[in-house]
């Protein structure tokens, strides 16, 4: 794997250190390296290697500047013991198939076994190791102020990732009242001393969009470095945070063989509920590695921007912002796309750039038929609406006694209208979140009493389906709130600046 460059220019390339460190390109563009599948991974070794092999394989090959030594300290360090299951992301089969289909068998693929209790902290438990190991004799009193916006996940996983690390502050960012209570208390509570966790008035995208003028803020960044401070996110618009979502693909083909449910070179599809493209962009980097994907399956909730791009070639985000069940999606501008855009156009960097100019200025684009062609052969797209969220948490309950959140419902949903694509062993549908992350809408999904109360909503939810909830989220009800700060967007590099200050 090569140096890393912007999706909008060649001009300027850096190590995968440098990229992690950094961020964002200073013209805005994403990291990319040219030499992504260049290197493959032996399918036929996948079955006998745990998650910590695979870890270090797939790291060694996309971030290699790394040493072997560094990447097994980062994880040691990650996964050790952080996650309940030995296989960090274990593999479910369900009995029976959404909606029926017999062609090929489903599994779930269970995400969320971290401390969180979402899919972001396999990545996000990764981050800090890896950011901690990308200083150099000149960086020495350099200090790190991670900035993100959220939608409801990242901002805990990267605060219990990023909490009281040496040489970091974290800045995180969330909309205000619109993620799940328990998401807020997760993020509302956080200790540490270089944690600000701060609502915002307005959306996810608006929030998004202004982190992003932090970074490109010139004179924030001149009097942010006179105090020895450097922005960085924790958004998987950082490839650091994107590298380490591309293992549990890789995973999930071992546990599949493992289990005898495929052969080695058999192809799965993986369907993965998603807003901001970067969970399925990993699936897209593991095709490229070698790993045999049939189809990767976008699954969107009512906010199904990526559906009309996937299906008409046009990316518009001038349309009505939804407040669903699924607040983690609740997303019109997906950040990664870039990156597929930069890949499936052969790196045409000047065509990215146009394009995203275009969705700056214009708040749309579409791209050439021949792209949209190439885009198309590996992914496919559904969405679901709130009835059909609710449906499929209910079917999947009553089918394969098996409890989901709304955003793996959206998933389950349309896998239930898409068939297989020819050649596909298997189905993995990723499952992104603890159903008791959002306890109100499972229960009512379910047909439950369900008390004003999240935390009695828990209760009811876990005698009702002989489930437990994951103790770091029941026990949210009995911790302090630490954070209760609110700003309007346009004070978000203000806010930004002080907590630097801070540091």
């Amino acid at each position: 794997m090569g140096l890393y460059h912007s999706t909008r220019s060649r001009e300027t390339t850096c190590t995968a250190k440098q990229a992690i460190r950094t961020g964002i390109a200073a013209d805005g563009g994403l990291f990319v390296s040219d030499a992504l599948g260049e290197t493959t991974i032996d399918i036929a070794t996948l079955a006998g290697k745990g998650y910590h092999e695979l870890t270090r394989e797939v790291l060694g090959i996309l971030l290699p500047d790394y040493t072997a030594d560094e990447i097994a300290a980062c994880v040691d360090e990650a996964y050790g013991t952080t996650f309940a299951s030995d296989e960090v992301t274990p593999l479910v089969p369900l009995t029976c198939a959404p909606g029926g289909t017999t062609d090929a068998p489903t599994f779930v693929l269970e995400l969320f076994g971290g401390p969180t209790s979402a899919f972001k902290d396999v990545a996000l438990q990764m981050l800090p190791r890896l950011m901690a190991r990308t200083g150099s004799a000149d960086t020495t009193d350099e200090r790190i102020m991670i900035v993100t916006a959220t939608s409801g996940d990242t901002g805990k996983a990267a605060l219990a990732g990023f909490a009281d690390a040496a040489g970091c502050g974290i800045t995180v960012f969330y909309p205000e009242g619109k993620v799940s209570r328990v998401q807020e208390l997760q993020m509302s509570t956080q200790e540490g001393a270089n944690v600000a966790v701060c609502g915002v008035r307005g959306n996810f995208d608006d929030a998004q969009s202004a982190v992003k003028c932090i970074f490109a803020d010139r004179d924030l960044a001149a009097r942010l470095a006179q105090q020895g401070v450097m922005l960085s996110s924790a958004n998987s618009i950082n490839v650091g945070r994107l590298v380490p979502q591309v293992v549990y693909y890789f995973a999930a083909y071992a546990q599949l063989l493992r289990a005898g449910a495929i052969q080695v070179g058999d192809g799965v599809e993986f369907c993965v509920p998603t807003g901001n493209f970067g969970d399925i962009l990993a699936g897209y980097y593991a095709r490229r590695m070698g790993l045999p994907v049939s189809r990767l399956i976008v699954a969107s909730d009512k906010n199904n921007v990526l559906f009309d791009f996937l299906t008409s070639g046009t990316y518009d985000r001038k349309r009505p912002f939804f407040t669903t069940s699924s607040p983690s999606m609740d997303i019109l501008v997906s950040s990664n796309l870039e990156r597929l855009l930069y890949y499936a156009s052969d790196g045409d960097c000047e065509l990215v750039a146009q394009l995203m100019e275009q969705l700056g200025t214009n708040g749309s684009y579409e791209v050439p038929a021949e792209l949209l062609a190439r885009i198309q052969e590996v992914f496919g797209c559904g969405w679901a609406d709130e009835d059909d969220v609710a449906r499929a948490i209910r079917t999947c309950w009553e089918d394969n006694s098996y409890v989901i959140d709304p955003h793996t419902a959206c998933g389950y949903h349309v896998l239930s209208e898409l068939p297989c694509v020819p050649g596909t062993a298997a189905r993995v549908l990723l499952s992104t979140a603890s159903p008791y992350k959002f306890p109100r809408a499972v229960a009512g999904a379910l047909g439950l009493f369900c008390p004003p109360d999240d935390f009695a909503c828990m209760n009811v939810l876990a005698k009702a389906t002989n489930t437990t909830p994951p103790a770091q989220l029941a026990n949210l009800q009995d911790k302090p709130v630490l954070h209760t700060d609110v700003v309007d967007i346009d004070t978000m590099p203000a806010y930004v600046e002080a907590a630097a200050s801070k540091l």
